[in-house]
């Protein structure tokens, strides 16, 4: 069993919380992977699951439409293509309660290390995006716990396109076709999926986001997401020097690099 241990950060919630959640028992970390589709969001979350659990720590993995109570919903209502950006976000905020409670919130209290395969910043992006207010949408998700690191897998929307292209093509609301209906598929993926990188950019900035280049390598971008986990999330092993120093208060940050 490795001897590596989780850095003990208090957890918050982004806004007013669940009152009946006591963050003092959720010990676990979140880790988040965020971007665009065709970035290798799963890829990554896989091996970092393997390499988390040869490290001797337990996983759980969590992603948008993943609830039992509404995933399905979800799923059904996206194929009519009739969903107002109101109700668009009320659904994913609903889906994302759901897995929360159920799923996020169990697994943090077992001591567990959640990997998310996009989390809120996702509905930020996307909100604003299709021009919901800002405020609205931070205030609707503010039950939200925050992650203790998040990675953001930037790609400009050239190499994006092509990749979606090569994947299977290109899927109506990630089209953004619901805000540009006039237009074919190619010309109003562009157009949103280059909205929406940038508000991407404009959130990193702003919640400090590591930034990793989506366009290298799958083990060159895994090496790094190992690299920061090891630097911001583990306990650094302590000196035979160290340890013969009387102790000190430490306060620990825990944030990503922009």
């Amino acid at each position: 069993m490795n001897s590596m241990k989780l850095v003990e950060v208090p957890k918050r919630f982004f806004g007013l919380g669940l009152p009946y959640i006591d963050l003092k028992e959720l010990k676990g970390k979140i880790i988040v992977i965020e971007g665009t589709d065709g970035v290798g969001r799963s890829t990554q979350i896989a091996m970092l699951r393997d390499w988390l659990e040869v490290q001797g720590f337990a996983t759980m993995e969590t992603g948008w439409t993943r609830s039992d109570l509404i995933g399905q919903t979800i799923t059904e209502a996206k194929e009519g293509h009739s969903l107002n950006k109101w109700t668009f976000n009320l659904l994913y905020a609903t889906d994302f309660a759901d897995r929360l409670e159920n799923q996020i919130v169990p697994a943090l209290r077992a001591g567990y290390i959640v990997l998310a395969d996009r989390y809120i910043y996702t509905a930020f992006a996307r909100a604003h995006a299709r021009g919901v207010d800002p405020r609205w949408v931070r205030d609707l998700f503010g039950f939200a716990l925050v992650p203790d690191i998040v990675f953001y897998l930037k790609i400009d929307v050239k190499t994006l396109i092509q990749r979606v292209l090569e994947s299977g093509g290109m899927d109506y609301w990630e089209s953004g076709q619901d805000q540009n209906p006039h237009s074919d598929m190619y010309d109003s993926f562009r157009k949103y999926q280059s909205q929406l990188l940038r508000v991407y950019d404009q959130l990193a900035l702003e919640y400090q986001f590591h930034v990793l280049n989506a366009r290298h390598s799958v083990q060159r971008t895994q090496r790094a997401l190992q690299q920061a986990i090891t630097e911001y999330l583990f306990e650094k092993p302590k000196t035979a020097a160290s340890r013969r120093r009387s102790p000190v208060m430490k306060t620990t940050a825990s944030k990503g690099i922009a």
